[in-house]
């Protein structure tokens, strides 16, 4: 007889729920368009509340705390739900909300191989689906929340909480904290643009990747299993698939969601928008790598369906094979922050992260060519890889390094093991000896590729900080502005992510140095424009302000037609 605290059968690893698919705009069959998306399982509380995830569902407008459901929280409670239960059930925003940020968080830890942490101190972040009465959605590190908002709109209640890429545009926000929190800090039009952009990508691939939402709009109402070959011309599918998609999330939620997938379907391939004044806003800016990312997706898509026919075709498979490619690049995408630099991000950065980051899992890309495809696409807006080398992806490590007095075992987790290394090394690192120097992070990492392939690795990121009057800044070749005092105090930043293979030998170190003289006389000069010497002036932009600014600015910015 089996002892009574003999363990039981083991317990599935995961779960589905119901969730809309885009939102409550995407019609199917003059239904709401839902999706059951599979999230990691775990006893949850009412709330929902969970071990990563805790809803707490407060309105600050009202002062209500709206009471959770309290019944059937480890199965899929709103899988037989009517539009009507979706739209005006609480308890459905909730798992909604809950179930969205947990399939994003479980796409980085697949992506990058590891457990992801919050950037705040604590396990748990805190979302509220109806936040606010306000056209707005953000995250807040200093509240270590997700917050959503609800406005008035045409035909009743607008939800924010109800919008797939909405939510996890917000999630990535917090996550992309937690991995590179320098990236909020003041300091390149780019960098600026990054967790904007960014947060789209994964948003927009993240809905792409839900083979319901592409098959729906591919049948365009029809009622065939079958769509012409002629449905696939790139400028058709552009029309139909993206701009088709803004079409049908409609424009009450352009305020909260932006326009970035509209504009994206529509902003012609230029690198001239690069050096527009109008583009040095963040979310516009943001918006031109959008841009090429999902031009690079609309590109991949149409290579995989070659093989399907040449007349009729398959909906099912094209959306299949949509899904398939919004999948390849959403891992590729969120995997290559391992191989950006910590510090002062550019686009060019990001295209060579992408470039390596698949080039490593995935080293033969001559099926579908995603690569070569990204080198197009982001080179029509005027986005080269910052590496380079043939290919774009970085390259090792010049010279012969010292390992003799680390011991790997302990670089696996041990930040001040991996600093000793760095020191060891900080003439052939090229680090600058008189910079503040800290090791942020060691993240022991298991990729898993496409075929089952496994590659281990560990990503440690260090950073240094130097503070010097601007009359100083001459011997380091770093130019200052022109009127700017000079006493002025400086901080320059650098930094480097140090990628290990499995044998503790260091593959790739991606940085941006203290004493880079071109790139930190750009940084100051464009800090110097944007007022950031001010007294007041923050050294951070927090996600939250962004947010606030493109909900009470942005339409002033844009074109009419826009």
């Amino acid at each position: 007889m089996p002892s009574g605290n003999q363990a039981g059968p083991p317990r599935p690893p995961t779960r589905k729920l119901t969730i809309i698919a885009q939102d409550p705009g995407v019609l199917s069959g003059g239904r709401i368009l839902r999706a059951r998306v599979t999230v990691p399982a775990e006893e949850l509380d009412p709330g929902p509340r969970g071990y990563r995830v805790q809803v707490i569902d407060y309105d600050a407008s009202t002062g209500r705390l709206y009471r959770p459901l309290r019944r059937g929280l480890n199965g899929d409670p709103f899988q037989e739900a009517d539009d009507e239960q979706l739209l005006s059930s609480p308890h459905f925003h909730a798992f909604n909300t809950y179930a969205i940020v947990m399939r994003t968080l479980a796409r980085f830890e697949h992506a990058l191989g590891r457990r992801v942490s919050w950037s705040f101190s604590g396990h748990q972040i805190q979302v509220a689906p109806h936040a606010f009465a306000d056209a707005n959605a953000f995250y807040s590190e200093r509240d270590r929340a997700l917050m959503f908002g609800y406005f008035p709109g045409r035909q009743g209640t607008v939800f924010s909480c109800l919008s797939h890429d909405v939510v996890a545009h917000e999630t990535t926000h917090a996550l992309l904290d937690g991995l590179r929190t320098r990236y909020k800090d003041a300091s390149s039009p780019d960098q600026a643009a990054f967790h904007e952009g960014f947060a789209d990508i994964v948003a927009l691939l993240s809905v792409f990747s839900l083979p319901g939402v592409v098959t729906e709009l591919l049948a365009r109402g029809r009622r065939s299993r079958r769509i012409p070959r002629s449905d696939l011309d790139p400028k058709r599918l552009r029309r139909s698939i993206l701009f088709g998609l803004a079409e049908q999330m409609g424009d009450e939620l352009s305020l909260v969601r932006g326009s970035a997938l509209r504009r994206s379907a529509e902003l012609e391939p230029s690198p001239a928008h690069l050096a527009d004044p109008q583009f040095l806003e963040p979310h516009l800016r943001g918006e031109i790598l959008v841009a090429a990312m999902m031009n690079a997706f609309l590109a991949v898509w149409l290579r995989r369906t070659e093989p399907i026919g040449d007349a009729l075709l398959d909906r099912e498979r094209v959306a299949e094979e949509g899904a398939n490619a919004a999948e390849h690049l959403l891992t590729m995408s969120i995997r290559a922050i391992d191989y950006a630099p910590p510090t002062d991000l550019e686009f060019s950065d990001f295209l060579s992260a992408l470039l390596t980051a698949d080039t490593q899992i995935q080293p033969d890309d001559s099926r579908y060519g995603y690569r070569n495809v990204l080198l197009k696409t982001f080179a029509d807006y005027g986005i080269h890889p910052a590496s380079k080398v043939e290919g774009g992806a970085w390259e090792p490590p010049e010279g012969r390094l010292n390992y003799g007095r680390t011991h790997f075992e302990q670089m696996q987790r041990d930040p001040d093991e991996v600093f000793r290394f760095v020191w060891e090394n900080r003439k052939r690192l090229r680090l600058y000896e008189d910079a503040y120097s800290r090791v942020l992070s060691v993240r022991p990492c298991t990729r898993v590729s496409p075929d089952g392939f496994l590659l281990r690795e560990t990503v440690a990121e260090y950073v240094q900080i130097l503070k010097l009057s601007a009359s100083e800044l001459k011997r380091l070749k770093v130019r200052k502005p022109a009127d700017m005092p000079a006493s002025t105090q400086v901080t320059l930043y650098g930094g480097g992510s140090l990628v290990f293979d499995q044998y503790g030998r260091l593959k790739f170190h991606v940085r941006n140095r203290v004493d880079q003289s071109e790139k930190q006389s750009a940084r100051l000069s464009y800090l110097w424009e944007q007022g950031q010497f001010a007294v007041g002036a923050s050294r951070v932009r927090r996600i939250s302000r962004l947010h606030r600014q493109r909900t009470t600015q942005l339409p002033a910015l844009l074109p009419e037609e826009y």
